[in-house]
């Protein structure tokens, strides 16, 4: 967070940065913090402030309404349009279902000396190779999957987040980073449909969920055929925890124990919120 500019209440100064805080604008303007005036007592006084933040900064939750499709990609009638007041504590909990490729992710980093690279061929995240969630991983847990479930996947990815120059870092990675493939996706929703359930959402320490490759579209300009599990899941209700971190820690519990607690904000009209998320397991 950052102390705005004197005149200026919402733009703010980064050479004043809180508390030594890092610039991570992600999707939105960067945080901004206003101390607004006092409240005193005659035994000393409350500090008070205020802040200015996206929607979708940090670690945070997706609603249904964050993305809308056109008539193309419409496919479920009456389709879930929530915004986030209306979400239930059912929503926002449930059983999580655990896939972790880490591993895999971290062999394709040593390939490059455990640096990330832009370049599909030093380091590949693309959709067709195996360091991302495949249909593999899904079918791996399709026993698993039932009405309220959160998929969280953990690749490792969430250490790549800060970096004053975020918006180049290699937590994009030139759009170049794992997640969920589209046939992943697709592959969920095969399931829910065959076996009448619903999926709660998926979290990921990532971006936005999907893979580099599904979230830069086919001509890696945000435009054509872009982020495919927002556009199909969303409409369905699926919520996404995107940007979620420390997620390796989910590995070292009980296997089918671990439940999902999404600490979000009861914002009117939002789309979705930095959110508190948390995982209490057996070990």
């Amino acid at each position: 967070t950052f102390a705005p500019k004197a005149g200026k209440i919402w733009e703010a100064d980064l050479t004043k940065p809180y508390k030594n805080s890092i610039a991570v604008p992600t999707f939105g303007a960067q945080v901004v913090y206003e101390r607004t005036p006092d409240f005193k007592t005659n035994q000393g006084h409350f500090t008070l402030g205020r802040f200015a933040i996206g929607e979708h900064h940090g670690t945070h939750i997706d609603t249904p309404m964050h993305f809308q499709n056109n008539s193309k990609t419409v496919e479920i009638k009456n389709r879930d349009n929530r915004t986030l007041e209306l979400l239930t504590p059912k929503d926002l909990t449930g059983p999580i279902v655990f896939i972790d490729i880490s591993a895999r992710v971290q062999a394709e980093l040593d390939r490059n000396g455990g640096v990330q690279s832009p370049d599909i061929s030093k380091t590949n995240f693309t959709n067709s190779s195996n360091n991302v969630v495949t249909v593999q991983d899904i079918n791996a847990v399709a026993s698993k999957l039932k009405n309220g479930v959160w998929i969280v996947a953990n690749a490792g990815w969430s250490r790549f987040y800060k970096n004053p120059d975020f918006a180049t870092t290699p937590y994009f990675n030139g759009w170049n980073h794992p997640g969920f493939s589209k046939a992943a996706c697709d592959r969920i929703i095969e399931l829910e449909d065959k076996n009448g359930f619903r999926i709660n959402g998926i979290a990921m320490d990532n971006i936005a969920i999907d893979s580099g490759q599904s979230g830069a579209g086919d001509k890696a300009d945000l435009v054509v055929n872009s982020f495919h599990c927002h556009v199909r899941g969303l409409q369905r209700g699926w919520k996404f925890v995107e940007n979620a971190t420390n997620l390796g820690q989910l590995a070292e519990a009980k296997t089918g124990s671990c439940k999902l607690f999404v600490g979000a904000l009861k914002l009117v009209n939002s789309t979705g919120a930095p959110a508190r998320v948390m995982a209490e397991c057996e070990k």
